[in-house]
């Protein structure tokens, strides 16, 4: 099936009937398989502590009487549009990194890079293309944000190469992907506060929890090559640490809650958000990647009740 779909312009591990395929002209495909826009869940999961962090900094202008509707929404717009960039550009320049290791693991070799169909100049061009537009959607915003946005970038050029050193690549990503939490917030008020640094580390928990059931779908491959991860790290003791990580998860964003004063609604979505995240703990098959795939987007779901109980604490309560 590899060879098939590599043959066919498209990638084994993305469903094969994606807009991409239908939309976009055939000479495009392979960028799109770089920057991952046949698989959304990536710059989705990316957004929502964005969208989370925008949210929360609205409970506390509805609380003052200073919410900024026009706002809300315009910065709701740029985090999207940046969310799909800095994803897209991150994924090229991880596959740059792992442009080898791709090439030894049966989900990913038929990536654009290990199977020939761009070159590492081309898609350092790709990189640079998605990076303006990032830069363009940063510069929308307050220089306090621009800065601490900018600081983010250490921590992404040390993700791709965190497997290779130490057992624990998950918290590298969750600190390159949760750091729209300070984001959402600074870009409202111009300074951070102690609500949103909660958020950040409640959502950095999240994603070391969401992308080990994720990363446990290669953990074969990973121990022949001798890639490091949680999955591998936490093994048969996988549920035990999600039951500690979404625990946290769940606490530290309860108390970034109370910190901001939100509404019921919030507090609502909050309750469903850990309902979801024990159903992923209690069907869990570590040894079925399908279902570990289907889990670890079903965190889209988590993310989304959160953010709706949020906005509708802003705007309805």
């Amino acid at each position: 099936m590899d060879q098939v779909r590599d043959n066919d312009g498209r990638v084994f591990d993305a469903p094969s009937d994606n807009f991409v395929y239908r939309l976009l002209p055939r000479w495009l495909w392979p960028y799109a398989q770089l920057a991952r826009w046949d698989r959304p869940i990536g710059w989705q999961l990316l957004m929502w502590p964005c969208f989370w962090s925008a949210a929360l900094a609205a409970d506390v202008s509805a609380n003052a009487g200073a919410l900024r509707p026009g706002q809300f929404i315009a910065h709701l717009i740029l985090f999207f549009i940046g969310s799909v960039a800095m994803r897209g550009a991150g994924c090229t320049y991880n596959d740059l990194v792992d442009h080898e290791i791709d090439g030894k693991v049966a989900r990913t070799r038929s990536r654009p890079l290990p199977s020939g169909r761009v070159t590492r100049f081309q898609a350092k061009l790709f990189i640079a293309l998605q990076s303006l537009t990032g830069l363009a959607v940063l510069l929308c915003f307050n220089s306090f944000t621009i800065g601490l946005a900018i600081l983010s970038l250490v921590v992404v050029a040390i993700y791709p190469f965190a497997k290779r050193f130490t057992d624990w690549p998950q918290l590298f990503l969750g600190l390159a992907f949760s750091w729209g939490a300070l984001v959402g917030w600074s870009a409202v008020f111009g300074s951070l506060s102690f609500a949103p640094v909660l958020l950040y580390i409640g959502a950095v928990a999240w994603t070391i929890g969401y992308d080990t059931i994720y990363a446990h779908q290669d953990k074969e491959d990973d121990a022949l090559i001798g890639v490091r991860s949680t999955a591998r790290l936490f093994a048969e003791n996988t549920k035990p640490w999600l039951v500690g990580l979404y625990g946290i998860t769940l606490v530290l964003t309860a108390s970034a809650f109370a910190l901001a004063g939100v509404g019921a609604f919030a507090w609502g979505g909050l309750v469903i958000a850990a309902a979801m995240m024990a159903y992923q703990i209690f069907v869990l098959d570590i040894d079925d990647g399908d279902q570990c795939l289907r889990l670890f987007k079903f965190n889209f779901y988590v993310g989304l009740v959160v953010f709706l109980g949020l906005t509708v604490s802003a705007f309805v309560a």
